[in-house]
C-alpha cells in the first residue's frame, strides 16, 4: 500500500534481498576497482562524511569518554581507514581451488572454497568497522548487510551512501545497510538464515551475547569478537627484566581486546614487577599487591569504560594453575608465558587452549594484520571447529566439492 510504514524486519530483509541480488556482480575484477574508488573517495568526500560525523558526535550524550573517542572522526583517521582499504585492495584474490584428486572409480574431484552469500555485519559507535568489515567481505566475493545503532548511524550513512556504494557502482546494492536505529534491527539481522547465514558481532556485554543466543536459535551462524583480555604468566623462571619488558609492551593501548588484563605470577617478586610497571604508568592493581578484586578474576576491564585503567594480578601455584584459570575463567582470546625455562614454556603452550598462545611476547601482538598482515573483520574465541582468532577475508568462504564423472561411475 503506498505510503505504508515499513517495519524493521522487513527493512532487513529488502537490503539483504538487494545484496543478494548483487552477488553475481562481484567479480575480483569489479571488487578491486571499487576498493580503489573508495580510497579516492574517502578523500573526494571527507568534508561529507566528517560533517556527518560532527553531527553523530553533537548529539551522542549518553555515550561515555572511551565511546565517544571511537566515534570521532577526523582527517587523520579518514586517512587510517583509507590506508586499510588500500591494504585490503593489495591482497590476492582467493584461490578458490584448494585441491584436485581423482578416484579409482575415474570421477575427478576438486576442493573449492566459494562465496557465502550475504554476510552481516553488527558493529555500535565505531565508524571506521563500516568500512573495515564492508571491504573485507567484498573481497572475499560476498555482500555484505550492515546494522549500526543510532550513536553512528549518520556517519555509517555517508559512508555506504557517498563512498562504498558510489565505488561499487552497477554493484552499489552489495553493500546493505539497516537505517533504523532500533535494537529490532539487529535481532531481525541474525534471524535470516536462508537470507544472512552469517553476520559478524563486533561489540562486549550482555546484548552481543543476547544476539549470539537469537542467532543460534534461528540457525544463524554468527563471528563475535565479544569479550578478550590478555593473560600474562609470569612463571618461576621468568627474568624480571624481561617481564617488565613484555609487561610494559602490554600496556601501550587500554581500550583494546588484546591489552594485558589478567597477570598471574608464580611469586609475589614477579607479581611486584608487573604491579610497578602498572603504577609507572598510572593503572590500578586490583588483586595481589592491590586493590581487592571486586569483579570475577577474569573480567575484562577493557569492557569497562569507566574503569578500564585497571589490572587484575594473581598469585598462583605453578603453571597447572596458571593454565586451569586461563582456560576456564578467561575469554579464551590470548594468554602469554614470560620464562627462561623451555620445558616450562611448551607446557603452557601445549596446555593453553585459547586461540593465541604466545612465549615471551605481548598478546598485543593477537592481532590480524600483526600476524597476518593482512586486515580482520575480529577476533573470534568460539570453542568449535570453524574460523578462529583473527578472522580475515579467507576465511569467509564455504567448502565446496566439485565431482566430475563420464556416466560411468556407479557407487
Amino acid at each position: 500500500m503506498s505510503g505504508a510504514v515499513i517495519g524493521t524486519e522487513e527493512l532487513v530483509e529488502r537490503e539483504a534481498l538487494a545484496a543478494r541480488a548483487a552477488l553475481p556482480l562481484l567479480t575480483d575484477a569489479l571488487v578491486d576497482r571499487a576498493l580503489e574508488r573508495a580510497v579516492d573517495l574517502l578523500s573526494a568526500r571527507a568534508d561529507e562524511v566528517l560533517a556527518a560525523n560532527e553531527a553523530d558526535v553533537g548529539v551522542a550524550a549518553d555515550l561515555d569518554e572511551g565511546a565517544l573517542d571511537r566515534l570521532r572522526l577526523d582527517e587523520r583517521r579518514l586517512a587510517s581507514i583509507a590506508d586499510g582499504v588500500r591494504a585490503t585492495a593489495a591482497l590476492p584474490p582467493i584461490f578458490r581451488e584448494v585441491r584436485t584428486w581423482t578416484l579409482a572409480n575415474g570421477l575427478e574431484v576438486s576442493e573449492r572454497l566459494i562465496p557465502i552469500g550475504v554476510v552481516g555485519a553488527n558493529f555500535e559507535a565505531r565508524p571506521n568497522v563500516a568500512v573495515d568489515v564492508a571491504t573485507q567481505v567484498l573481497k572475499s566475493g560476498n555482500a555484505v548487510v550492515l546494522r549500526t545503532g543510532s550513536a553512528a548511524l549518520g556517519t555509517v550513512t555517508a559512508l555506504v551512501d557517498r563512498v562504498l556504494r558510489p565505488a561499487l557502482e552497477e554493484a552499489g546494492d552489495a553493500v546493505g545497510l539497516v537505517r533504523a536505529p532500533e535494537r529490532e534491527g539487529a535481532e531481525a539481522l541474525v534471524s535470516l538464515p536462508g537470507l544472512v547465514p552469517l553476520v559478524i558481532l563486533r561489540g562486549s556485554g550482555e546484548s552481543t551475547a543476547k544476539l549470539v543466543r537469537i542467532a543460534a536459535a534461528h540457525g544463524v551462524r554468527t563471528l563475535a569478537h565479544a569479550e578478550g583480555g590478555g593473560v600474562l604468566y609470569a612463571h618461576a623462571a621468568a627474568s624480571p627484566e624481561r617481564l617488565e619488558r613484555v609487561a610494559r609492551a602490554s600496556l601501550d593501548r587500554l581500550g583494546v581486546c588484546n591489552r594485558l588484563n589478567l597477570a598471574l605470577a608464580d611469586t609475589p617478586e614477579l607479581a611486584a614487577v608487573v604491579a610497578r610497571v602498572c603504577r609507572e604508568l598510572a593503572l590500578e592493581v586490583r588483586g595481589e599487591g592491590g586493590l581487592p578484586l571486586d569483579r570475577p578474576l577474569g573480567h575484562e576491564w577493557a569492557s569497562e569504560p569507566e574503569r578500564v585503567a585497571t589490572v587484575t594480578i594473581e598469585l598462583v601455584d605453578g603453571i597447572d594453575d596458571a593454565l586451569r584459570i586461563a582456560n576456564e575463567q578467561t575469554s579464551g582470546l590470548a594468554a602469554t608465558i614470560v620464562t627462561e625455562d623451555v620445558a616450562a614454556a611448551k607446557r603452557f603452550l601445549d596446555g593453553y587452549r585459547g586461540t593465541a598462545a604466545l612465549w615471551n611476547a605481548t598478546t598485543r601482538f593477537t592481532d590480524g594484520f600483526e600476524l597476518l598482515g593482512m586486515p580482520e573483520t575480529g577476533i573470534n574465541v568460539d570453542r568449535s571447529p570453524g574460523p578462529r582468532g583473527p578472522v580475515t577475508y579467507r576465511d569467509l568462504c564455504l567448502r565446496q566439492y566439485r565431482i566430475v564423472g563420464d556416466g560411468t561411475q556407479t557407487r
